[in-house]
C-alpha cells in the first residue's frame, strides 16, 4: 500500500466560495488521487467555483448539517477507492501543505487515524481560537481521555486522515447529522480498538473561516458529553448502543 496508496481528499463544504480556491491551490497535488466536494446547499458560489476546479463536486439538494456531509465525503471516497480519506474543511482554517505527515503514520502501518492537533504546538490561540473555545475543547477533551482511557492533545479538530479498514468498520453511518458526528466516530475507534495518532498543525481563524456559534457549541459539548455517557454504557456492558454494534 504504500507505494501505491490512493489518497482522496474530501471536503465538506457549506459557503466556502470564499476560501475554497485558496485551500484547493495548497493540496499536494502530486500526492493525491482525487479531490472530492461536498457541498451541503450552499447559498453562495461554492459549487459554481468548484465545478471550475479539478475537483469532483456533489451538492445535496438539501441541508443535512455537518454529520451528514461527512458521510456522503467518505461513502464517495471508498466507493471511488480511496486507502486513505483525509478530512480538509474548505475554508482555509487548516493548511492543506500539511496532508504529507497527516498520510504518513497510516502509510507506515502505525496509525489507523491521524488528527492534526491545533494544541500540540500551542497554535490554537496563536491561530485566534476564541478563549471560550479553547477553554470548552480543553475541557471536553480532559473528559474523553478519562472515559476513553486515552492521551490525546485535542479530539475536535476538524483536519483528519481515517484508513480505508476503519471506514469500512466502524458503523460511521449510524452517526448524528450534527457536528458532534466528530467526537462520536472516535469514541467509536477507541471502542473497536483502532490505533490513533497526532500531529501538530496551525489553525487560522478569520471571518471567512467556518465555526460554530455559542449556541451551537454548548449543545455540542453536551452531546460529547451524552456521547461518553454512552460509551461507557457499552463498554461495560450495561446498555446498548448502535454507535457502537457493527
Amino acid at each position: 500500500m504504500p507505494g501505491a496508496a490512493k489518497i482522496i481528499v474530501t471536503m465538506p463544504a457549506y459557503n466556502a466560495a470564499k476560501t475554497l480556491l485558496k485551500t484547493f491551490e495548497e493540496i499536494p497535488k502530486g500526492l493525491i488521487s482525487e479531490i472530492i466536494l461536498v457541498d451541503d446547499c450552499s447559498a453562495d458560489e461554492t459549487v459554481a467555483l468548484g465545478s471550475t476546479l479539478d475537483i469532483k463536486v456533489i451538492r445535496h439538494p438539501h441541508n443535512v448539517g455537518y454529520g451528514g456531509n461527512q458521510k456522503t465525503c467518505y461513502l464517495e471516497a471508498l466507493r471511488d477507492g480511496a486507502d486513505i480519506v483525509i478530512m480538509l474543511h474548505p475554508d482555509y482554517q487548516y493548511d492543506p501543505k500539511k496532508i504529507p505527515e497527516m498520510v504518513a503514520p497510516i502509510l507506515s502501518g502505525e496509525a489507523d487515524i491521524v488528527l492534526g492537533s491545533r494544541l500540540l504546538s500551542g497554535g490554537a490561540l496563536k491561530g485566534g481560537m476564541p478563549m471560550y473555545k479553547y477553554i470548552a475543547n480543553r475541557f471536553l477533551t480532559t473528559c474523553q481521555n478519562f472515559v476513553l482511557g486515552t492521551n490525546l492533545s485535542e479530539f475536535h479538530t476538524g483536519y483528519r486522515a481515517y484508513s480505508r479498514k476503519f471506514l469500512e468498520t466502524v458503523p460511521f453511518l449510524r452517526n448524528s447529522l450534527a457536528f458532534v458526528f466528530d467526537g462520536e466516530i472516535l469514541c467509536q475507534a477507541v471502542f473497536f480498538d483502532f490505533r490513533i495518532a497526532e500531529i501538530p498543525v496551525e489553525t487560522r481563524y478569520f471571518p471567512e473561516a467556518s465555526s460554530i456559534n455559542f449556541l451551537n457549541s454548548i449543545k455540542y459539548g453536551l452531546s460529547i458529553l451524552a456521547t461518553l455517557a454512552k460509551f461507557s454504557l457499552a463498554k461495560y456492558r450495561l446498555a446498548t448502543s448502535k454507535l457502537f454494534r457493527t
